[in-house]
């Protein structure tokens, strides 16, 4: 049994609350064999964030099998610039950033407001009949499928279908998952493919001012999007937009109920405290715990040599939490001015929706204890069984 050992993520104590073993696996400061996980664990803040900038380390899709039922799951992943590396990624990136550009995030600033004002207003109705909502399910969840619904052009009426197929497929990236989320995925994945297909193949006839029609129209030097590339961009949007700041949000909500002081200041000074508040969520109970990496050649991290084919897990929940990284690491802190913490990743595969997400969340924060200066929970959050993708099923709250 090697020390990684001690990381179990399928104990629902572990799930729970991790933090305490990762301060254990932290304590060598370097890189920690999991023979449970048959990978390595970079911990501390230094060994993850190497192990996502690290050139040789690859974001490697390793195709489900058989491959006939997971032909359109494989090529979702293999074909988006999560799952691939350069020369492919760097072409990828640069075609995708000439369509989803800073002015084009910003001038969804407007949906944002709007959305929330709806919502928030949907949220009041349900304290005045029932004395509670659900932070997650009437705010949290349906902000950003929103947002990301009239990013690419997508009808808000298809707002329930983008939210499952996206629960679906992202069940995939969790260890121990069953055959039931598996053949879910799979429907999931067929299904907003061919919408994405169809919606792509009537902008190339009548162009609109949204995202679908500019991936669509990207070029460089010659070089296009093909079809898979331009849905499996769609998809990740979907994906890593949604959960991560549904997640995000989330869990930095229950940390803030879970501190009053910071809940006093925020109740105080909404939009003061916003910018920082949101960036002390994503680090202090980060949505995403996990990113794994393959060695393509040998290379060294921290004081570790990674043979050919290794994995390294980059830690992100734990590397947020490292004592030589943050001061008063443990302390929930939303006026925390210094904070370099990798939530949405590092180096190539920095999260390309990152500027959206925290548009979002600045927000959407600051709109939710507005609308409800004495927001306070109602019972004991529900937490979700899974722990790569760190989240909540409910959190009911009233005013």
């Amino acid at each position: 049994m090697s020390f990684g050992d001690i990381l179990d993520t399928r104990d629902p104590a572990t799930v729970a609350n991790p933090y305490e073993i990762y301060r254990e696996l932290r304590s060598h400061r370097d890189l920690v064999w999991s023979d449970r996980l048959g990978l390595w664990l970079a911990p501390t803040h230094e060994t993850a964030n190497a192990t996502l900038r690290n050139k040789h380390l690859g974001r490697i899709y390793k195709p489900q099998e058989p491959l006939t039922q997971w032909e359109i799951f494989n090529w979702l992943h293999s074909d988006s610039i999560l799952d691939s590396e350069p020369p492919k990624h760097t072409r990828l990136r640069s075609l995708v950033q000439k369509a989803f550009t800073p002015g084009r995030i910003s001038a969804l600033e407007p949906n944002i407001i709007e959305i929330c004002e709806q919502l928030l207003a949907g949220a009041a109705s349900k304290i005045k009949s029932e004395g509670k909502f659900d932070v997650l399910a009437d705010f949290a969840e349906p902000l950003p499928v929103l947002v990301i619904a009239d990013l690419l052009g997508v009808p808000r009426s298809k707002a329930d279908d983008l939210r499952r197929w996206s629960q679906d497929i992202v069940k995939m990236y969790e260890y121990g998952r069953t055959q039931a989320q598996e053949l879910s995925a799979q429907k999931s994945a067929a299904e907003f493919s061919a919408y994405i297909s169809q919606l792509a193949a009537q902008r190339k006839i009548e162009p609109k001012p949204d995202l679908i029609t500019a991936l669509v129209e990207v070029e460089e030097q010659g070089e296009k999007l093909n079809e898979h590339e331009l849905i499996a961009m769609c998809v990740l949007l979907l994906n890593a937009g949604h959960e991560a700041s549904v997640n995000g949000f989330g869990n930095g909500m229950v940390a803030m109920f879970r501190h009053p002081l910071q809940l006093d200041l925020m109740k105080k000074n909404p939009r003061k405290h916003a910018k920082t508040a949101l960036e002390e969520m994503m680090r202090f109970d980060s949505p995403l715990h996990m990113f794994e990496r393959t060695a393509t050649s040998q290379t060294v991290i921290g004081n570790t040599t990674v043979e050919v084919g290794q994995k390294v897990v980059s830690m992100l929940g734990s590397a947020n939490r490292d004592e030589n990284a943050f001061v008063d690491a443990d302390n929930f802190d939303i006026t925390r001015e210094s904070n370099p913490h990798i939530a949405f990743g590092a180096g190539i595969h920095f999260c390309i929706g990152a500027p959206l997400a925290r548009l979002e969340m600045q927000n959407s924060l600051a709109m939710l204890f507005e609308e409800f200066p004495n927001l306070q929970l109602v019972g004991e959050p529900v937490q979700r069984p899974t722990f790569v993708l760190r989240g909540w099923e409910s959190i009911s709250a009233t005013n």
